[in-house]
């Protein structure tokens, strides 16, 4: 089969909130292009997109799922996405990719949280988007509800393009105000009767086509010209227009449809034919550096790999956009990233888990690859001597973590190749071997993200994963001024140890004046890789400890503020000062030293009002106002401090500084607060000192771990 030019292509990518009727939606244009002869359904698990038996098993999409099929002259590429905000790393792959994103929007619920987040991807992509008013069908479908709040919620740019006649349960017909005509379908679906528009919707149909005419010529100087010298635009100029005002994002059309009854697709693919951006039309393609690179079919081959799946007996599968040029079965390309140079022996165009060879993919195109030796997601692979990357998907940040309980130690290997290997398929899943809270810390989008990974665990690797609320990485510090000296003596036959150290130790700020009373000669001040700073002062006078051993006591003093004296955690922001102490001609060396420093350090922090700060963060929480008072209330008890409320659009906007100890399992909460109508987003703001009684109970949890594990 002749493969596509870069003109006869089109990427259009589904997305909306959970239960929008995606999947269906796709399953249906698949049946109207006879890609399929049957059209599968969720219930069945039968669909060409949601294909993974968990999905299956679930009853909606976790993954995003490449499927095409012909229109006309013309490949559309269809990436149906889940709608759960848990997989919205999904969500942004495949508008990294697609040239089009088709929103759906449930008749009977309006725009929900779902559609909400997703747009927010939508503009950072500058996405060109048609939205989609589905489920027509049901009982309590209420389009001008919908189309209100989306105007409302996206702006004036959305346009309908069409309204239903008789929605709800009798729901068969369309009045599609583009071509000024009437769609009534039989009651099994499919192909539908033109008709004339009833004159009771006439009146409504020319406003609509006015408004559409009117888009159209404000795109272009001389469909302006010809509009106000013809009062309308003939439909040629129409088309013209709308594309322009399409690829531009200029208006944001609106159609209507029941993907179940299989009414209303075949229009939508017809508008994507004729109106939506090919590749070609689309802006260049941003590189990493700052430059771009245009779809051009006639330059050397580029490929962007923004998909990678692991699957059973097959290995690696690559899903790729072809960003120029024409790739070929056999051809060879280097990795951008890593220098790894991949054969693509085998080409195929996706039909969700079955693939169908090919020998050529044009600029534009989307397909799949396997068996790549070293090329990930987000990796970009050139003819040699490129080095051209495109730039990175911006994946979200994660919203839950938590600590993998370590396996049998026969399991352990085991457990770290899983892990990566899902993380190299998943990028919005981190994965850390913490040395400071000793623990494997994994962090995701939400439980249902750490459930997936959890599942692929174990059905592709046999590891069973067991997670486990994280340490915290508390930090400790001082609140006065101590002085301490120590004297390290060990005689054991032959050379012995000694070494005796003065120091005093006292809480650092910025521009805090040098130590009183002692003859300060040397001031170091180092940042701490784990944040805050050390000071360390060389205040010795008369040589009684020799300078070659400063190392030997700030080793001491560091081994301390690695492990700190009140919990183990990380010490921050401390000065000390060595000013007086004794040495031995012939027993004193480094070790000695380095002991006195160390418990001379560990006793003075005892009496200088130890401190422990924990990690705070900023958390933003938008919600519906009905919710307000249940996630306020939530929030109280979370030790949370509210810095502000705001509204944005029809949200409620809450700012808060919480501690991170009370943030676990946040996502899960307020889903549950919330029935889902609510979205957040946390980072890192501060180190803060906890609560006495809090510090309390950790010392002395602190103390009784060390007890235990010193007595054996």
């Amino acid at each position: 089969m002749a493969a596509y030019t870069t003109d006869k292509i089109r990427n259009v990518v589904l997305v909306g909130h959970s239960g929008s009727g995606k999947t269906t939606f796709a399953e249906t244009m698949l049946f109207e292009a006879k890609a399929i002869n049957r059209r599968g359904t969720i219930g069945d698990g039968n669909t060409q997109s949601d294909y993974a038996p968990l999905e299956q098993q679930r009853g909606h999409s976790l993954f995003a799922s490449l499927l095409h099929c012909s229109w006309k002259d013309t490949k559309i590429n269809i990436l149906d996405t889940p709608g759960l905000d848990d997989f919205s790393g999904e969500v942004v792959t495949a508008l990294k990719v697609a040239d089009t994103a088709v929103m759906l929007l449930n008749a009977r619920s309006g725009v929900e949280v779902g559609a909400e987040l997703i747009w927010e991807y939508i503009e950072e992509f500058d996405t060109p988007i048609l939205f989609v008013i589905n489920q027509l069908d049901h009982e309590k479908a209420d389009f001008e509800m919908t189309l209100d709040q989306a105007v409302k919620r996206f702006g004036n740019r959305v346009l309908p393009l069409q309204f239903p006649v008789n929605q709800g349960t009798g729901f068969n017909a369309i009045v599609d105000a583009l071509r000024m005509v009437m769609y009534v379908f039989p009651a099994t679906g499919g192909k539908p009767d033109k008709k004339p528009i009833p004159a009771e919707h006439q009146e409504r149909a020319a406003a609509m086509h006015n408004a559409l005419v009117e888009a159209a010529a404000e795109n272009d100087e001389a469909l302006m010209e010809k509009f106000f010298d013809q009062g309308t635009l003939d439909e040629e100029d129409l088309a013209k227009g709308l594309a322009i005002g399409m690829a531009h994002r200029q208006f944001y059309p609106v159609f209507c449809a029941s993907g179940q009854q299989d009414m209303g697709s075949g229009r939508i693919m017809g508008f994507i034919h004729d109106i939506c951006p090919s590749p070609k039309d689309r802006p260049p393609a941003d590189l990493e550096g700052g430059a771009t690179k245009p779809c051009d079919p006639n330059a050397r081959p580029c490929v962007f790999i923004f998909k990678t799946v692991n699957e059973p007996k097959v290995g690696n599968v690559s899903y790729f956009k072809v960003y120029s040029g024409v790739l070929k079965a056999g051809d060879e390309l280097t990795n951008a990233d890593n220098s790894t140079v991949e054969r693509f022996s085998q080409l195929f165009e996706s039909e969700g888990k079955n693939r169908d060879s090919v020998d050529e993919l044009r600029a534009g195109d989307i397909g799949c690859t396997v068996k790549l030796k070293g090329s990930h997601t987000n990796q970009t692979l050139n003819p040699k001597g490129s080095d051209l990357k495109i730039a990175r998907i911006p994946f979200p940040s994660p919203r839950i973590r938590m600590a993998v309980v370590p396996p049998s130690k026969a399991e352990v290997e085991k457990m770290a190749h899983a892990l990566h290997s899902i993380r190299e398929e998943d990028p919005t899943l981190l994965v850390e071997q913490s040395l400071e809270l000793k623990q494997t810390i994994i962090e995701g989008q939400g439980e249902m993200h750490l459930d997936i990974v959890r599942y692929k665990a174990e059905q592709n690797f046999g590891v069973h994963l067991e997670f486990a609320e994280p340490r915290i990485p508390y930090r400790e510090t001082i609140t006065r001024e101590a002085n301490k000296d120590y004297r390290h003596k060990k005689q054991s036959g032959g050379a012995g140890q000694f070494a005796e150290v003065h120091m005093r130790i006292e809480p650092y700020y910025e521009g805090m004046p040098a130590p009183h009373g002692l003859n300060a000669k040397n001031t170091e001040v180092e940042d701490l890789k784990w944040g805050g700073k050390f000071c360390f002062v060389w205040a010795i006078v008369g040589g009684v400890i020799d300078a070659r051993f400063i190392n030997a006591i700030k080793k001491g003093i560091m081994s301390k503020m690695e492990e700190g004296p009140s919990t183990g955690s990380y010490c921050r922001d401390i000065r000390v000062s060595i000013y007086d102490g004794k040495m031995h001609p012939v027993d004193s060396n480094d070790m000695a030293f380095q002991i006195a420093s160390m418990m001379a350090f560990r006793e003075a922090f005892h009496e200088a009002g130890p401190q422990i700060l924990e990690p705070i963060y900023n958390l933003e929480v938008m919600c519906d106002s009905e919710f307000m008072g249940s996630v306020m209330g939530d929030l109280q008890t979370r030790r949370a401090i509210i810095m502000g409320m705001d509204s944005e659009g029809h949200y409620q906007v809450i700012r808060a500084r919480v501690p991170l100890k009370e943030l676990h399992k946040y996502s899960s909460a307020l889903r549950s607060l919330t029935q889902g109508k609510a979205k957040f987003n946390m980072s890192f703001a501060e180190y803060a000192p906890v609560p006495g009684d809090i510090q309390a109970k950790l010392i002395a949890e602190y103390q009784k771990e060390y007890a235990e594990a010193h007595e054996h």
